[in-house]
């Protein structure tokens, strides 16, 4: 499943998705969002992500739920 912006480098996390190759995962974003912190909370604690990466985020999710129902 390729998404931009999201990467898997099994050097990095141990391979789990990436934004950009940060040591910031799709699933601490998503937790992020699961637990109730906002858009601006998040971009605030990680200054160096950017919106388009917590969309990248929510897409990947979507996806990987839609190929789990499969």
């Amino acid at each position: 499943m390729q998404i931009p912006r999201i990467t898997h480098d099994p050097t990095v996390m141990g391979g789990k998705p990436c934004i950009r190759g940060l040591r910031v995962t799709v699933g601490t974003v998503l937790g992020l969002l699961a637990s109730g912190q906002s858009r601006d909370r998040i971009l605030q604690a990680y200054p160096y992500l950017e919106p388009e990466d917590i969309d990248a985020a929510l897409a990947y999710a979507n996806r990987a739920c839609k190929v789990a129902t499969i």
